[in-house]
C-alpha cells in the first residue's frame, strides 16, 4: 500500500509540473492573459490555472500585468498575467575571419545589447576561441549578467558544420574536425546550450525572423563577398542536408566560383578601416562606372551557381546577404538580368537590411528555439531549487 501511495505522489507531481509548463508556454506565445482565457487556451480548469498562475508569479515566472487604459469594460478589470521575458536570456554570436557580432535577447527576442569586436584576419584558430571567450564574459559582465544566466549560446561560424556541432571546414585556422561548443562548456555549464552552426545557416533563420523572409517559406540565402555559399529554408524550416552540407556551393570547382572571387578585386578610393568590399559597395551607391562594371562582372560569374540553386530547388525568395548586401537594390536588378539568361523563371530577389547582424540574429533565433523547449526543464530546477540556468 505505502510504495502505490509513493507512485500516486509521485504521478500527482508529474502532473503538476506537466500543468504548469503548459500555463508557462502559452504565456511564452501570447501575453499578457486572464485566468479565463488561459484556461481556454490550455484546456485546463479555472481552479487548476488560478492555482497556478499563483505559484508561477511567487516563483518570478510570470507577472502581473497593467490594467488597459482603453475599451474597458464597466466593473472590476479581470486580472491579466504575462511571461517575464526577463527571467532568462540567450546570446547569439557570429565570429567571422574578421570580426564578432555579439546580440543579448530576452526570452520574447527583444534584443537588449550588442556589440562588434574586429579581428586580425591571420589570427590562429585557438587565438580567436579565447577571444571569444573574454569578449562573451565582458559582454554579460556589462549588463550585470554571468553565464548562468544564459539560457542558451548560438554561434554561427563560417564553413560547414556537421550534425553533432563539430566544425567541418578549413575556412578559419586549425578549426577543422573542431567540437566547438566543448571547448566553451566550462565557461557555460550544462549540456546542450550552447549551440554551433553554419553562419549562412544561421543568416537564412534571422531573415526568416527578422529580415527579408518574413513572409516567405522556401528561401535561399546566398552570402556574396569573399566567401559564396546559401542557406535553404524550406516549408519554413532550415534545410541542413545529412551532413550538414547543403548550399555550399563553393566547394564544386566546375562552378568556376574560386576564379570568381579572384577576379573580385577594386583598386579605388577606400576610406580609414574600410574594406576593399564596403569600398566597392560605397562606390556602387554613388554611381562610378568603374565599380558598376566590377560588381556586373563578379555577378556574372556567380549567376550560374545561383541559376543551378534556382532550377534545383524553385525557391519562393532569394536573399541575399554578406559584405556586398551593401549595394542596395542594384545588387538585385543586376543578378536578375544575368539568370534571365540561365533560369527557366527568376524568383523574386531581395537584399538583406540586417546589416551585419544577420547572422547574429539567426544565431538568436536558434538559441530562443532551444531555450523553449528547456522551459519544462528550466521551471523544474526552479521549483526544486536548484536552478542553474
Amino acid at each position: 500500500m505505502a510504495v502505490h501511495d509513493r507512485s500516486r505522489g509521485h504521478d500527482l507531481a508529474a502532473l503538476r509540473d506537466l500543468n504548469t509548463s503548459v500555463v508557462l508556454s502559452a504565456l511564452r506565445r501570447e501575453s499578457p492573459q486572464t485566468v479565463s482565457r488561459l484556461a481556454g487556451t490550455t484546456g485546463l480548469s479555472r481552479p487548476t490555472v488560478e492555482a497556478l498562475v499563483e505559484q508561477l508569479v511567487a516563483r518570478g515566472w510570470i507577472a502581473e500585468a497593467g490594467i488597459p487604459t482603453t475599451g474597458r469594460a464597466p466593473g472590476r478589470p479581470a486580472r491579466r498575467f504575462r511571461f517575464r521575458a526577463e527571467a532568462g536570456h540567450v546570446v547569439g554570436v557570429d565570429i567571422g575571419l574578421r570580426g564578432i557580432v555579439l546580440l543579448l535577447a530576452r526570452l520574447d527576442g527583444e534584443i537588449v545589447a550588442r556589440a562588434r569586436h574586429d579581428i586580425a584576419p591571420e589570427w590562429t584558430g585557438a587565438e580567436r576561441i579565447e577571444l571569444l571567450r573574454g569578449h562573451l564574459r565582458r559582454f554579460l559582465a556589462g549588463r550585470g549578467l554571468g553565464p548562468h544566466d544564459v539560457w542558451s549560446l548560438g554561434i554561427g561560424v563560417p564553413g560547414m558544420v556537421g550534425e553533432t556541432g563539430r566544425i567541418r571546414s578549413v575556412i578559419v585556422p586549425d578549426w577543422t574536425d573542431l567540437d566547438l561548443a566543448r571547448r566553451l562548456a566550462d565557461d557555460f555549464p550544462g549540456t546542450g546550450r550552447i549551440l554551433v552552426e553554419n553562419d549562412v545557416n544561421l543568416a537564412v533563420l534571422g531573415e526568416h525572423w527578422r529580415g527579408a523572409a518574413r513572409l516567405a517559406d522556401d528561401v535561399a540565402c546566398v552570402l556574396l563577398g569573399p566567401r559564396i555559399s546559401c542557406g535553404v529554408m524550406i516549408d519554413g524550416r532550415l534545410h541542413r542536408g545529412r551532413r550538414g552540407g547543403a548550399g555550399e556551393l563553393g566547394v564544386l570547382p566546375q562552378l568556376g566560383l574560386e576564379q570568381v572571387k579572384k577576379g573580385f578585386v577594386w583598386a579605388g578610393e577606400r576610406l580609414p578601416g574600410e574594406s576593399s568590399t564596403d569600398a566597392l559597395a560605397r562606390a556602387v551607391r554613388a554611381g562610378e562606372p568603374g565599380a558598376l562594371d566590377v560588381l556586373d562582372r563578379f555577378l556574372a560569374g556567380v549567376a550560374p551557381a545561383v541559376a543551378a540553386l534556382v532550377l534545383a530547388l524553385d525557391p519562393e525568395l532569394v536573399v541575399l546577404t554578406g559584405a556586398l548586401a551593401a549595394v542596395g537594390d542594384p545588387l538585385a536588378s543586376r543578378l536578375s538580368a544575368h539568370l534571365g539568361l540561365l533560369t527557366l523563371h527568376v524568383p523574386h530577389i531581395a537584399v538583406s537590411t540586417l546589416g551585419r547582424e544577420g547572422v547574429a540574429l539567426g544565431a538568436v533565433r536558434r538559441a530562443l528555439d532551444a531555450a523553449e523547449a528547456r522551459l519544462p526543464e528550466q521551471y523544474g530546477a526552479t521549483r526544486s531549487g536548484t536552478n542553474d540556468a
